[in-house]
């Protein structure tokens, strides 16, 4: 048994936000009441102390590369879910995009089984098409019965509308989310950088947001016609953000998903970090910056996603236009929430946890059990202090290309408990009865 005494506890299903205790036995959480740990005193329970700490749902990230099977020498499954774990995160949606990718049982049978081996739940997407080639639809149907929770070709956008079309009808029969990264390889000339001043100053052709703006609208009313629920993958640019409300307005089931690097930084970055701060798509300008931020003030975007995506040192040392896109971003993305939305009023903690708990759930069918708390929800959590800070510096992941390392942060991770179990513990000093 598990008691959780005197914490802060937020649960975005009911807007809850109370001081109480949690009791917690065989992964589930079986009482929560101011008191209710009064009622429990056995000697083989183990206490946490969580007075002055905010107790939330653990965290779920429905946007995750771990790269494995392929590219084991970025992440593997199991440093994945290590960075997940000290980052709050107790599930883990992986992408496809592995070598060779998740459009077969047999890979996929390997991610599901090697995610089982971790301490928290690792979920997998599989492939929309065979060889993420664009060209022909996987078995969706087997492989959700193997599976699947939902399906992408993240990192390869899909250029033909009427193969998009016929997968949403596909994923809509099925129940099953689809996710899209939207960029038109025909309108970029060196992707990673926004096509804008700061292109113009470094001297190279750059990503326009128009690149994303245009299979975001198609794939908005394409959802619309087809009654699929759709994710639109990592949205940076303004007006991809208007054509989200517009079909929400139209009755669209479509959710949207930011990266805290989108909602914290913008294009100028690049200038300071460099290739540490080049991903697909790119950081564009302050202006789709404050877009961004209205959407998840107006809930317009409900999911907070890490697009986690790690590589080498030696890969991000090449030239701007050479390296990989993509930075590492599970260890940092709470407090970058906490940092950038919370502390500077734009969202409520409460509404904070719903992006990164409670809608991600929603998104893939698990809001039965995860996402909230209360009594006979799983015992999947993060216990945090909003107020204390930390500065980045080192990861559990097996990559650090981050722009973040160096910046001090809001919001000391304290505990990640995963089916009642805890899974991280912070080693750093609990400040919250220094001065």
């Amino acid at each position: 048994m598990l008691i959780i005494r005197k914490g802060r506890v937020l649960d975005p299903k009911t807007s809850a936000d109370q001081i109480m205790d949690l009791i917690i036995d065989h992964g589930t959480i079986i009482d929560a009441g101011p008191d209710a740990a009064d009622a429990y005193s056995r000697q083989d329970a183990q206490v946490i102390d969580a007075e002055g700490l905010v107790v939330a749902p653990g965290l779920i990230d429905v946007h995750v590369h771990f790269r494995d099977p392929g590219f084991t020498y970025k992440e593997d499954i199991h440093t994945g879910a290590a960075a997940a774990a000290a980052g709050g995160f107790t599930t883990v949606v992986c992408m496809a995009n592995t070598k060779p990718p998740v459009d077969n049982p047999e890979t996929l049978e390997y991610v599901i089984q090697e995610g089982k081996k971790t301490p928290i739940h690792v979920l997998t997407a599989a492939n929309i098409t065979v060889g993420m080639k664009g060209e022909t639809l996987t078995d969706m149907e087997l492989l959700k019965a193997h599976g699947a929770v939902g399906f992408t070709d993240d990192g390869i956008p899909l250029k033909n509308a009427a193969l998009v079309k016929k997968a949403m009808e596909e994923a809509a029969r099925l129940n099953v989310p689809l996710s899209f990264h939207e960029e038109d390889p025909s309108l970029i000339s060196d992707n990673g950088i926004n096509q804008g001043a700061v292109s113009r100053e470094l001297g190279i052709g750059g990503s326009p947001a128009a690149a994303e703006d245009v299979l975001v609208a198609r794939d908005c009313m394409l959802a619309l016609h087809t009654g699929a629920v759709i994710d639109i993958q990592h949205i940076s640019s303004g007006n991809s953000v208007r054509m989200v409300e517009l079909a929400k307005q139209l009755g669209a089931h479509v959710m949207a998903e930011v990266t805290p690097h989108h909602f914290t930084l913008n294009e100028t970055a690049v200038l300071k970090h460099g290739a540490l701060a080049k991903m697909n798509p790119p950081l564009r300008t302050e202006a789709d910056r404050q877009e961004i931020l209205r959407g998840l003030k107006e809930g317009i975007i409900e999911i907070i996603a890490t697009d986690h995506a790690p590589h080498s040192a030696e890969e991000k040392s090449r030239p701007l236009t050479q390296a990989p896109s993509g930075i590492t971003g599970l260890e940092t993305a709470l407090s970058l929430g906490i940092t950038g939305l919370v502390r500077t009023g734009c969202l409520s903690m409460l509404q904070l946890m719903e992006k990164m708990s409670y809608n991600p759930a929603r998104l893939y069918h698990l809001e039965s059990t995860k996402g909230w708390i209360g009594k006979g929800s799983d015992a999947d959590l993060v216990i945090f202090d909003p107020e204390q800070t930390w500065t980045v510096e080192h990861f559990q992941s097996k990559s650090s290309n981050s722009p973040f390392i160096g910046k001090t942060l809001h919001g000391v991770i304290r505990y990640t408990i995963c089916d009642g179990n805890v899974v991280w513990i912070s080693s750093l000093k609990d400040c919250r009865n220094s001065e």
